[in-house]
């Protein structure tokens, strides 16, 4: 594969990435109850990549 191919197919993951991680970690910040540990969820959408923050979004987040 071409690299300038594959980087073409990469530089939009890598940036939805970012901004899902960035979104559910100023959420977390910002929620004063989670279903869970603050921390843990900081972990979870941190190493768990692209599933991570979609799993805060529907598990972790308490309703208001």
């Amino acid at each position: 594969m071409d690299k300038s191919l594959l980087f073409q197919v990469l530089l939009p993951i890598i940036i939805l990435q970012l901004i899902l991680m960035i979104t559910a970690l100023s959420s977390l910040v910002k929620q004063q109850n989670t279903k869970g540990s603050k921390w843990l969820w900081a972990v979870i959408i941190i190493f768990v990549n692209l599933l991570g923050p979609v799993i805060y979004f529907v598990f972790g987040r308490k309703d208001r």
